[in-house]
This record gives C-alpha cells, structure tokens and sequence, in this order.
C-alpha cells in the first residue's frame, strides 16, 4: 500500500510481438551459476485441468498468487471471479493445484471467463522483478515478423530467462516453439505502433509479454493515454463492462483525473495498462482504479465489450471514463526524434559473413558432412556406460566449439586449431539434456566455427545409443543434418509409474485381510523398460495418521525383518512377504514408500540384522549414483491401504452399525473364503435334480392311485 487511502492487491502484465530487424540465430544457455528464481507466467481467461487440493473463497488476486509462491506443492494457482448482478459485486475463488496440465505442451487450455491462471516457473536470470508474475502468455499464438534474435533453447523456461537478461535491446515479447525448441526475442509486441501487428494462429507456439519492464519501456516510443473512441464501442458500454469485470489492481483517492493517470504511469508494482476515474472524491471512497488488463490483454479483443449486460440493479453509483495506454508511433531518428524513444540501444544483431572456400571441389560441395569452407567431419559415436562420446575428425584444422543443443555453456568443448576432439554426453541429469525413450538415448550435437553466432557453415548430427538390460551399447546410430530449420528432437517421457499390489498366497489382490495372513508386497513397474527400481524410506501408517512406523529406512533395509523383510527383486519388480499387522487403534494401514529410478537393475543394499547380514534392494546402482548423485525429478512417493482385521471382528456387530469405525466409512468388509471346487458344485447339482425327480414321481403316483380308484355311488 503505497498511502493510507491506497489499496494494493497486485496484479499481471502482457507480452508482445517483435520488431523487424536483422535476423540474428544464436545458441544460448544461462550460465549455471545463476541461481533459479520463482516467478510466475499469467493467462488471462484460459483455465488448464488440474488437481486442486485446496480451495478457498474470497481471497485477493495477490494473496492467491502469494499463497501459491510460499506452498512448495503448488505448481499452478486459477484464481476467478464472478459478478454478483444484484450487488454488483465480485465473489473470488482461489484453487491451488499440485499437479498442472500447463506443464504438457500439447495441452490445450479452455477458456473461461474472469479467470487468471498463474503458473510457477524457475527462470535463472538475475532481473526476475518482484511482481505478481513476470510474463502474461497467449497460448497458440505469434506475431508477423518484428524478430530481433532467434535462440535455440531446450526448455520455455530457458528462453524467458534469455528474454530477462536480453541487455542489446529492450526485449517485450517472446515466442516458444515447443517441437524445434526456437526461441524468438523481439523489442515489440502487441501494442506497437508504426507497424502492422497481429497475432496468428501457431500450433505448438505460445507468445509471451515481458511483464518486468519498467514504466517507461512499455512502450517502443511516448507512452499515452487515450478513451475507448478507437475501439467502435461506445465509451459507457466499456467502462461499465471495466468497472464489472476488470479485476482492479490497487485503488486510489484522487483529487482529479489527471492524478489517477499520473499514478498509473508510475506505478511499479506492476505494469498499469489503463485506469478507470470515477468523478470527484466523495468522503472516503475511492475513485481511481488501476489495472494490468487492457482491450488487448482479452482472448477477444473490443468484441468483449459487446457482449456485455447491465446489471439487473441499477444502485445510482458513476459509471467513470476508462483510459488506456496507447503506444505513439515514432517522429523520426536522429536529433528530430522526441525525447520518449527508449530503445536507442543498437538493435541490429551481430551478422557473420562466412569465406567460401575457393578450392571447392563439386564432391566436397555435395557433401553433407562437408561446410562451404571446405572443412569436412568424420563423427563417430560410442556408447559408454554412463556417457555418450562423440569423436570428431577433420580434414583441416577446426576453431570453433561443439557443444549440446540447447546446453551451449554447460556442456561443450572449445576447439583451438585441432583435428581430432571429443564431446562426452552426460545420460543423466541436465547439463547435457540428453533424451531417453525406452532404452534410446539421443542428442543434438552442434559443430560451431563462431563462439556466439550460428552460421550456414555450422553442422548439427542428432547422435543416440540404444542400450537394453543386459547389453550396455548394441547400436549407435548418427543423422546430420544440413539446417537448423529441419531440427525435431522428442522429449524424453516420464519414466513409468510405479504402483503397489499387495498378494495373498493365491496371488489374488487383496483389501481386506486378517491378522497373521501371509501377504505378498509388491512395487511394480512396466515390464518393457530399461529402468531398475529401488524403494526406500517406507512407512505404514494408521488411517488417521497419528501413528506410524518406519518398515524400511534410508538406506533401503528392513528396520525389523521378523515383521517387514527386505526387498527382493521379480523381474522389474520388488517384492516382500510379510504377515499382515495392525495398529492398535486403527484397522486401516497405509504404506507409503519412495521410489526411484536407475538404469538397468538396481544394486541391492546390504544390510545387518542380529550379526547376520543379507541383502535388500533399497540402493542405487553404484555407476548411477556416480553419474548422478541426485535425481530428484525421479523420485517417486507412493502409497496404499489394506484394512486388517482380527479374527471374529467380521462377525460383530458394531462394524455394521457403528460409522465412526475407520474403515466402515469408506468400505464394505468383506471376508474372502475359499471357493467351492468344481466336483462339489457336480455333486450338488446331481444330487439336487434327483431330489426334484423324486418329488415329481411321488406326485405322479399320488395322483394315479387317487384316479384308480372307484367312485362311491350314493343311493
């Protein structure tokens, strides 16, 4: 709150399209030193699925959005708003999600009317502002031409960042094309004046609107504010619609209409677009209304404001005028240029002309392995245990570098006048980014001559080695290719779920058991996949959770074996036989356990128990935690009830009528007993139709003896 008549509740930004300049392609990565910061990404009335675990009512935008950025757990938070047309007033609800579709590329959002859905992200990039959110996000969406810088980055994240930290030129808007991994900077975006800005359909590309600039930079030029005139809407029908269904950012009292404008042009908590100005202050209302929208911030555009209905109670209060920002073209360059041209840093990206070498021969030209300096390359690829090594040879001594698409600085190596060099690719983890689908590990390899920009001259050979679970390199396979437009990589998928069964001695999943009952307990995963599991840290729990008890520890090993034995492995499987055990209390057990992820099988752990020692698979394999000390977005908690009974307790009768019994909430008990065999059931079926063949011959007979028999004639 900025006074005491001042009312903050912050709010979102937008992203924009891009100016035409000299077209620049180059491959960059944030240094790694950078540490990662939360920041959010807004969509304005889109909404994605997702899992709510908490809900409530009657929040401010800004309590939302900072109730999301302090819970660890939540990746995403939608927060909307209706309009109560008897008030008018807005009722809010707050949903934070743990789990978002908004992450999936190829998910499509569905629109939703007075709705902002806020996406956490981590951007390692020193200038992340602190506001609400950072970027406004249009998905499916570009603009025509106005690129500044075309970066080639492996994540969306990865691109925003090199948007924050963009110091040539004022970067406004982004682009992210999520299949070739493009990266589109550009000093202009959908307000820009002086040229001939729309957006158009993109599949697979979403364009974003840096929501961290200054007051000052919102615009290429002068910065003004201008009515609703342009927009063929009549200025009451839109400042009505405004008043309804504009979150308002921060509320004011004003002594005119031109300090309510100057107060939106200064604002810095977040990027103010327009203002609503309700009259002359009476008593201690406010009468300024700033907000982060716009006509252009809407999926529809002025056709919004057409669509509108008046309130069915009208309560006599002013309707205000509404003024938005509107971006002035520019007067010239040079000494004539007003002084509100911002972007007088020089936009022209660096361009590197490449010498063709005149002792070309047509063979050498042809070549796909050969660049128009006559350097020609022999790759070769070997599968290593935990790596993938690239060797390269020329017929000419090389300077440049080689490094992973996409991991320009943390995975490369400088060429200084050499013929022969390595890369190694690292499988796990990210500073290489390499894929993996079923047993399948590949990766984008660049051959750069220049240390910053990439030319036609440049090669890039998309290598793999394919490995299964018991050879470590079978195949290796190399594809050049000639232009960085023709570049497809396929992300990785995530690695397979793991569930928990737990068996009787029939092999028969089971829910419902007694105390005693030998119990089969397994951790599975797909069959078809190059993966080891191993599980530690587990727990059973009582259903209330007030009491629990460690069954596995971190290492992996059995805290007491005569009640919990270590993992063996089944296949892709762990498994453990065990008693089935309750809690005093409680007849409902929770197990939960983590769960992680190795390549090939997992080396079992070794563990003591009473001077003896025995095996349990609750470790990584040693070559997987030399290459990979953490994993983390590889673990896995999972968990799953049984109800154990003791015996009798089928039988009595307060499990039936009594619902404050844990499980009797939930479940019906049912008791499996063994089935009837196949001879039984012949025995009772015969014996059943000569008990029904008997009953009809003594009928039969009855009603025969009684028809024989003569009729007494009465005199």
């Amino acid at each position: 709150m900025q006074s005491t008549q001042s009312k903050s509740d912050r709010s979102s930004m937008h992203r924009g399209p891009l100016l035409l300049c000299a077209v620049m392609v180059v491959l960059v990565t944030l240094p790694e030193q950078i540490n990662a910061r939360m920041a959010f990404e807004k969509l304005t009335d889109f909404d994605f699925p997702g899992n709510t675990y908490y809900s409530v009512k009657n929040l401010s935008l800004y309590e939302c959005q900072g109730w999301c950025r302090e819970e660890a757990d939540c990746q995403a938070a939608a927060f909307s708003f209706v309009v109560n047309p008897l008030s008018p007033s807005q009722e809010t609800h707050c949903q934070l999600q743990n789990d978002s579709s908004a992450a999936n590329p190829s998910a499509a959002p569905q629109r939703s009317a007075n709705m902002y859905y806020m996406i956490k992200l981590q951007l390692r990039s020193e200038n992340v502002c602190h506001r609400p959110w950072s970027f406004e996000r249009v998905p499916n969406k570009v603009i025509r031409g106005l690129d500044n810088a075309l970066i080639y980055t492996s994540t969306k994240e990865a691109c925003l960042s090199a948007c924050l930290n963009e110091r040539r030129f004022v970067c406004r808007s982004v682009e992210y094309d999520y299949n070739n991994m493009k990266c589109v900077l550009s000093d202009s975006d959908r307000r820009s004046s002086g040229q001939f800005v729309q957006l158009v359909d993109a599949q697979g590309t979403d364009y974003f609107e840096n929501l961290c600039l200054k007051p000052a930079q919102a615009c290429k030029n002068n910065r003004s504010f201008g009515n609703s005139q342009k927009m063929g809407v009549s200025e009451e029908k839109v400042a009505q619609y405004v008043g309804l269904h504009y979150y308002t950012d921060k509320e004011l009292q004003v002594t005119s209409e031109s300090a309510c404008r100057l107060a939106c042009e200064i604002e810095s908590e977040f990027l103010c677009r327009s203002f609503l100005y309700l009259g002359q202050p009476q008593g201690s209302q406010y009468n300024c209304r700033l907000y982060h929208l716009d006509h252009k911030t809407l999926p529809d555009g002025p056709s919004t404001y057409l669509n509108h209905e008046r309130p069915l109670i009208d309560h006599g209060e002013p309707i205000g005028q509404y003024f938005e920002n509107q971006c002035e073209k520019a007067a010239g360059l040079g000494a004539g240029s007003p002084p509100g041209t911002l972007d007088k840093i020089d936009t022209l990206p660096v361009s590197l002309d490449t010498i063709e070498d005149p002792n070309l021969t047509n063979l050498t030209r042809n070549d796909v392995n050969c660049d128009k300096t006559g350097t020609c390359y022999d790759v070769s690829v070997h599968c290593k245990d935990t790596r993938i090594a690239v060797q390269v040879r020329t017929n000419k001594p090389f300077n440049g570098r080689i490094y992973a698409l996409g991991r320009s600085e943390t995975c490369n190596i400088d060429v200084i006048n050499s013929d022969a060099f390595r890369l190694d690719l690292t499988m796990a983890g990210q500073d290489c980014n390499t894929q993996s689908v079923t047993g399948v590990y590949s990766n984008t390899v660049v051959l750069q001559h220049h240390s910053v920009v990439m030319t036609k001259a440049d090669k890039i050979y998309k290598v793999k080695c394919t490995y299964d679970m018991s050879s470590k390199n079978i195949t290796f396979g190399m594809m050049p290719i000639r232009d960085p437009e023709m570049i497809h990589i396929n992300s990785s998928p995530e690695a397979p779920p793991p569930r928990i069964r737990i068996l009787d001695t029939r092999q028969r999943e089971v829910e419902t058991v007694r105390i005693g009952d030998r119990l089969n307990f397994r951790i599975e995963i797909p069959e078809d996949t190059p993966y080891g599991i191993f599980a530690r840290s587990c727990v059973a729990m009582a259903k209330d959770a007030r009491t629990s008890f460690k069954i596995i520890d971190d290492d992996g090993c059995p805290t007491d074996p005569t009640i919990f034995p270590g993992f063996t492995a089944d296949g892709n499987a762990l498994q453990s036989t065990y008693e089935a055990f309750r809690f005093t209390e409680s007849y409902g057990v929770i197990f939960q356990c983590n769960v992680k992820y190795c390549l090939g099988p997992c080396e079992p752990a070794v563990c003591e128990w009473n001077m003896d020692s025995f095996e349990s698979l609750g470790r990584r394999r040693r070559r997987s935690i030399e290459s990979n000390d953490t994993k983390s977005e590889d673990d896995m908690n999972i968990s799953q009830e049984i109800l154990v009974l003791d015996f009798g307790d089928e039988k009595r009768e307060f499990f039936k009528a009594d619902p404050s019994t844990d499980f009797a909430k939930d479940k019906t008990v049912t008791i499996i007993e063994p089935c009837p065999t196949k001879t039984s059931v012949l025995a009772l079926a015969v014996t059943c139709a000569l008990m029904i063949l008997l009953y009809i011959s003594t009928l039969f007979c009855y009603y025969m003896k009684k028809w024989m028999q003569p009729h007494k004639i009465v005199a």
